[in-house]
């Protein structure tokens, strides 16, 4: 099985745990104090997203750190 790269994972939990809420890029970037252009970036791995940014989502998902970087 071949590893996963942090960024990968990060987008894809960003991703899946936007759609269980129902919130579109705009809502989550909202929530986030973010722009959506950013979010979007995020989500497609395109971005190298700062510690203090991927807090920031985690609080506005209401989830642990370790849940955005989950399999």
């Amino acid at each position: 099985m071949q590893e996963q790269s942090a960024r990968k994972i990060l987008s894809s939990s960003l991703r899946r745990l936007r759609a269980e809420r129902g919130w579109s890029q705009d809502e989550l970037a909202f929530r986030a104090g973010l722009h959506r252009t950013f979010v979007a970036h995020v989500e497609r791995g395109a971005r190298n997203i700062s510690l203090d940014n991927i807090e920031k989502l985690a609080t506005a998902l209401n989830v642990s750190l370790l849940e955005l970087f989950r399999t």
